[in-house]
């Protein structure tokens, strides 16, 4: 069937016909090959942990990483849309039959409108229209690490998935191709200050330009969802699976994933917001109610820090809660960026209390000593949340130390958040899915 698909759209190509009639059978015809041949309906990336900053990335082929060297991209779940650090390159053949053909997206165009709808007040004007007139469209892509962002264009790339029956990965059902999406190309200036190999960010929000999204209206998948599972160490590989799943681990190769879950609702702060936000009716500690928090708390689900950062005021409250519920741990001096820190091991047979956030549904997030405790070395161990002053935009926002080891299902067709609470005390962890390919 491939062999066929090449040939025909060859014949088209030698025909000089109208490149954006070919970008339209190619798609046509990916679309015709997914429907016969493929099984599954659901795609899975590998996710890497940096160790250096703790955020958490993806390989630049959104498969297990193929080389040393082999570029990743930046896990986001506020951007609007992906970028690389690629250029626009007009290739001899059609596009689809070759990586790294990549073709200008209009500024008349659905695409450029929704893009163009998300707009970071800290970045530079687009108005370039009397220079490039609407042949491209012009976006500011940004990168979260150095808060920077930059003027260029969207256009197209091609992704090859691995698709997946839950259990393993196989070759994606438009392979060798992939499947056309769209992104931001951007210039290598903006990867400064990223972490080590990382030259772009893959968009998760709630865009309509998002990864997940973009999946869902090709066909690739069959709904827009994906679920979200960090690694917590450099050498374990994480999982994001997008679509409806099943989802299962190695360790108990019969059991869904989404049994585990308990859902709460997402909300939107507004139509242009993109991040993800949950609401809690109170956090607890050893049963006892934190103060300082209101009922009905907005929460953001952020993989932009690496710990959860609280409005002072909260954070002072759960500080001294967490204080009184284990008494008789001697203090140590904190490390920064922590302002509670204790003596490793100093917890005994009594264990970290651990701290329950109840959620507008009534369900409760349980976050465990591991997801709460960060060991800094030298002895030293830190309660995992951070002060982030009193007048910051959000109150809560939960940081990727709190969600490893935690399985995170994001329904955005009902708007909805399946989490899991930690999988370790379920005998099993993020690193749980077996990687190792097999047939379609």
């Amino acid at each position: 069937m491939s062999i066929y698909i090449t040939f025909v759209i060859y014949l088209f190509w030698k025909q000089e016909a109208n490149m954006h009639l070919l970008n339209l059978l190619f798609f046509t015809l990916a679309l015709f090959s997914h429907n016969v041949y493929s099984s599954f309906n659901t795609s899975v990336i590998p996710i890497t942990k940096d160790e250096q900053t703790s955020l958490h990335k993806i390989t630049w082929g959104y498969k297990v990483r193929q080389w040393d060297g082999e570029p990743y991209l930046l896990l986001d779940l506020e951007a609007p849309f992906t970028w690389k650090d690629i250029k626009i390159t007009h290739s001899e053949v059609a596009c689809g039959l070759e990586e790294g053909c990549r073709f200008p997206v209009r500024c008349d165009t659905v695409l450029c409108k929704e893009a163009k709808s998300y707009i970071n007040p800290i970045c530079p004007s687009l108005n370039i229209t009397n220079k490039y007139r609407c042949n491209i469209c012009s976006v500011t892509p940004y990168n979260p690490v150095s808060n920077v962002c930059k003027v260029s264009q969207l256009t197209t790339d091609l992704a090859d998935l691995y698709s997946t029956d839950g259990r393993n990965p196989s070759r994606g059902p438009r392979w060798p191709f992939g499947t056309e999406f769209v992104l931001s190309c951007a210039p290598q200036s903006l990867t400064q200050s990223s972490p080590k190999d990382v030259r772009g960010v893959a968009g998760f929000s709630w865009s309509g330009l998002c990864f997940p999204r973009q999946l869902a209206s090709t066909g690739v998948t069959n709904a827009a969802k994906f679920a979200l599972c960090l690694p917590s160490s450099s050498s374990a590989l994480g999982v994001t699976f997008l679509g409806e799943g099943p989802f299962y681990f190695t360790s108990n190769a019969k059991l869904d994933l989404r049994s585990y879950l308990s859902y709460t609702p997402m909300v939107r702060k507004s139509s242009k917001s993109l991040g993800y936000y949950i609401k809690i009716n109170r956090i607890l500690i050893k049963g006892t109610p934190v103060n300082s928090i209101p009922k009905g708390s907005s929460v953001k689900i952020s993989s932009r820090v690496a710990y959860t950062t609280l409005r002072s005021d909260i954070y002072k409250a759960l500080v001294a809660s967490f204080t009184k519920a284990k008494t008789g741990i001697p203090q140590v001096t904190a490390v920064k960026p922590f302002g509670l820190c204790f003596k490793d091991g100093a917890f005994g047979s009594g264990g970290v209390p651990k701290i329950y956030l109840e959620t507008e549904s009534g369900k409760v997030w349980s976050i465990s000593g591991e997801n709460s405790i960060k060991r800094v070395g030298n002895g030293v161990a830190c309660l995992a949340f951070v002060d982030g002053g009193s007048k910051v935009t959000d109150p809560i926002v939960i940081g990727t130390f709190q969600m490893e080891n935690n399985f995170l299902y994001f329904d955005l067709v009902n708007q909805k958040l399946g989490f899991s609470s930690s999988l370790l005390a379920r005998g099993t962890s993020c690193g749980g899915f077996n990687f190792t390919e097999v047939g379609n």
